[in-house]
């Protein structure tokens, strides 16, 4: 929702957009920021005073672009000559007089709904501005969430790290009858293994050292909603099966309790590795597989729609400078076409990192050059070097001490395996045939060494 008015309707704006479910843009009537937002939004509010020209300005934009827009005018005074708008394209509504927050809610859900009726545009895709891009492979991902939203049937989300799996799990969600509900998400690869069945299904008070009272899982909490397991490639063995019943008969234990509770919740899951494959290695049961991959999706990475780049590049920087309230920002020419150029290794999250980047080191620089970029730009093989022949770490001719030189290989071995798998760190634990939480403490142990020293 884009509200345009005088300062003094800046919380007027907050409160229509809590009772909408809409965010808010303010801008005020004086400037012409508003222009720059009106293509990215489903409403117009516009709050007078303003001159007949700026009305018919705003209403002109509305009409004219990509799709017709819904305008809401808020005149207090009741100034407004309606002869001077003219014909319009967009669904129109004139509030006169002071109304509160509830009454404009109702008003611009209104103008929404005969926009809808209008064939204007479909309400119900709200989720679709999680998903940025008009390449080929996005619209058929969008495709794919608008018939499985609606149904209750499990999805089962793969893709590179990176690539947005979580806003794809959350379009999901908002595209199903259950967007009213919560969507509980949980990172199945960052809990450590003696937690996760207390994190995931609850547990009773005494159930365990440390339970000093009773707790509610996640599956309790996503009850009526969905529950988003990511990684789930890494569940523990022995949880898996507490799992799979879960998923068939929607029922759970609590830690420490033999009572039975029902849960309804719809199951998202998500993966970066490849599960047939773990499958085949005995890491990953072959019924829970199954029973996961339902409706399956794969998120397509940033090298295969490399014409979204300059879409997602403008949002991101778009993003970080409202969030610091720097000033808006555009790429050089010679920049985005090394940005569409690039493989992004790391996709859309290092892509976003980027953008954030060049926002902080351009300063209060309108334009974003090359170099504000580079480092994020350079080619794998860079990164990746080779180990040198021979061994790594020198080896003292005199005393041998072993732990701190069985550390440097262990630290040279760890570096190495990230480096290769672009810093994924499930992918370098399966490479060095180490649990992910393994990895994780020996990194933690790394850095606390380095620090010591």
């Amino acid at each position: 929702m884009l509200w345009i008015g005088s300062g003094r309707d800046a919380m007027l704006a907050e409160e229509v957009a809590c009772h909408t479910g809409l965010k808010a843009i303010f801008t005020a009537t004086d400037t012409q920021e508003w222009k720059k937002h009106a293509r990215r939004c489903r409403v117009i509010v516009l709050a007078l005073p303003a001159s007949s020209a700026f009305v018919q300005e705003v209403m002109s934009a509305a009409q004219e672009s990509v799709r017709p827009l819904p305008v809401v005018i808020l005149d207090r005074e009741g100034n407004l000559d309606e002869s001077l708008i003219g014909p319009s394209l967009s669904a129109f509504q004139h509030v006169i007089g002071d109304s509160s927050a509830e009454e404009m809610g109702a008003r611009v859900s209104a103008a929404l709904q005969a926009a809808v009726q209008k064939g204007l545009f479909d309400i119900q895709e709200s989720w679709s501005r999680l998903l940025i891009g008009e390449s080929q492979p996005m619209r058929e991902l969008r495709a794919i969430i608008r018939l499985a939203g609606p149904r209750q049937s499990t999805v089962l989300i793969t893709g590179e790290t990176g690539t947005g799996k979580e806003r794809v799990a959350q379009a999901i969600h908002m595209a199903s009858r259950r967007s009213g509900a919560p969507i509980v998400a949980v990172n199945c690869g960052a809990l450590p293994e003696h937690l996760i069945e207390a994190e995931l299904f609850g547990h009773t008070k005494g159930a365990f050292t440390g339970a000093v009272g009773p707790r509610m899982g996640r599956f309790e909490q996503a009850h009526r909603g969905t529950m988003f397991l990511d990684e789930v490639g890494e569940t523990p063995l022995m949880l898996q099966p507490k799992l799979l019943r879960v998923l068939q008969e929607r029922e759970l234990q609590r830690v420490g309790s033999s009572e039975t509770v029902k849960v309804d919740a719809r199951i998202i899951a998500a993966s970066n590795i490849n599960l047939e494959q773990a499958v085949a290695q005995r890491r990953f049961r072959e019924d829970l597989y199954y029973r996961l991959n339902v409706i399956p999706i794969r998120v397509p990475t940033l090298r295969e729609r490399q014409s979204d780049i300059p879409l997602l590049a403008a949002h991101f920087i778009e993003s970080v400078c409202r969030r610091e309230g720097l000033p808006q920002k555009k790429l050089t020419a010679e920049a985005l076409r090394r940005l569409t150029e690039f493989e992004w290794p790391g996709n859309v999250r290092q892509l976003e990192h980027a953008m954030e980047m060049a926002a902080a080191l351009s300063g209060d620089r309108e334009t974003i050059y090359l170099g504000d970029i580079d480092v994020h730009l350079q080619p794998a093989s860079r990164e990746l070097s080779a180990v040198p022949e021979g061994f790594p770490v020198d080896v003292p001719t005199d005393d041998l001490p072993f732990e701190d030189l069985m550390g440097k290989v262990e630290k040279l071995l760890l570096e190495q395996a990230l480096r290769r798998h672009g810093g994924n760190k499930a992918q370098a634990a399966k490479a060095l045939g180490l649990k992910r939480t393994t990895l994780l403490y020996k990194l933690k142990a790394q850095e606390y060494v380095a620090g010591a020293a």
